[in-house]
């Protein structure tokens, strides 16, 4: 069935409506219809097959106008019973649409029931002054049946409301303690290239007359050091700050592919489909390259490492696996186990374990987005 979601909810809805449509029409099915009233003063007619396919079609628009989908669906609903026709199964739309009315409504719901109460008073007002037989009893009990469509909308709407606040919540205080590790991060930074620059620049100054030579390499380091201190203070500050820096994540990524190149690490890296997601998700991902290549760096030094990332609509997918390494049982650590709550806290899945061949796989797809 991934070819229906894949369609757009109206043409999901209109697809529906004419198969409502087409079953008003099969003996069987025809007559299992909701009506009120019991007045039976019209056979079929072609009023009566009008006001049936406005019924249905009233589907179509449930999800994004679905106070209008109740106008018109409601509207010829009721024209349908006073006229007396002849019970239809189309008629069972008016439910759903009720439904939608509960689940999608965004504005006016109060002003929008309360209409809605006066006109099936008004139309049970109607079907008594036209001759119906029915109690007010019945008449309550149907209303009951047509308030309970409404209120099953209304409760899921309230359980998709209260899971996007949990998310959102959740979002929020990973992005806290994503700031908080930052902050620390941002000591340890600066700590290392300062005092790596501090101790640099007086071998320098010791050097500059005895060996000018070494003390011009001295001074290449330290704004070697001093730009590489800046490179990450911005980044670090960035991320502290909200600010994201699409343009700069494939070359960290590959700026963090090359140090471990540097290390003695054979990596192969490839990025396909970027530029990848900016944010929260965009540092999530440079976080799942990092973990894994210092995993692969720390358990299996010198083993080749593979590392892929493919950006697409749907979201980003990674891959880090290490050749020959991990042969038998492994733990994660708890680099990996933070990273797996940290994948969860963005919808997408996790995986690190072994593979049949004795490789460590690290596998994670984040979503792109989340919607209710």
């Amino acid at each position: 069935m991934r070819w229906w979601r894949s369609l757009e909810p109206m043409i999901r809805d209109g697809l529906g409506a004419g198969l409502l449509i087409l079953a008003a029409f099969v003996p069987g099915i025809a007559e299992l219809g909701l009506q009120i009233g019991e007045l039976h003063l019209h056979g079929t007619t072609g009023v009566g097959t009008a006001l049936l396919v406005i019924q249905a079609l009233s589907l179509v628009p449930r999800r994004r106008w679905p106070a209008l989908s109740l106008a018109v669906g409601g509207i010829a609903w009721g024209v349908y019973q006073l006229g007396g026709y002849p019970t239809t199964v189309a008629g069972m739309a008016l439910l759903l649409v009720l439904y939608s009315v509960g689940a999608h409504q965004e504005r006016f719901r109060r002003p929008l029931a309360v209409v809605a109460t006066v006109a099936y008073v008004v139309l049970a007002v109607g079907l008594h002054q036209r001759g119906s037989s029915e109690h007010v009893i019945n008449y309550v009990t149907f209303f009951a049946v047509l308030a309970a469509s409404w209120g099953a909308g209304t409760w899921v709407r309230a359980r998709q409301l209260e899971e996007a606040r949990k998310r959102a919540a959740s979002v929020r205080q990973a992005v806290t303690d994503e700031r908080g590790r930052v902050a620390r991060e941002l000591h340890d930074v600066v700590t290392h290239h300062v005092t790596a620059m501090v101790v640099q620049a007086d071998m320098a100054g010791f050097l500059i007359s005895a060996d000018p030579a070494k003390a011009a390499d001295g001074v290449a380091s330290v704004a070697r050091s001093g730009r590489e201190a800046l490179t990450e203070l911005r980044r670090l500050l960035g991320v502290l700050d909200g600010v994201a820096l699409p343009d700069e994540q494939p070359e960290r990524i590959a700026d963090l592919v090359d140090r471990m190149r540097r290390a003695g690490q054979p990596v192969d890296f490839a990025e396909e489909g970027g530029p990848g997601p900016e944010g929260g998700l965009g540092l999530a991902v440079h976080r799942v390259v990092q973990e894994g290549l210092t995993n692969a760096v720390k358990h299996a030094q010198g083993r080749p490492t593979r590392v892929r990332v493919r950006h697409a609509v749907s979201g980003t997918e990674i891959e880090v696996v290490t050749e020959g390494s991990f042969r038998g049982a492994h733990t994660p650590g708890h680099g990996l186990t933070g990273l797996g709550e940290r994948v969860k806290v963005f919808g997408g899945t996790f995986e690190a374990q072994g593979t049949p061949q004795g490789d460590f796989a690290v596998r994670v797809v984040l979503p792109q987005a989340v919607t209710a």
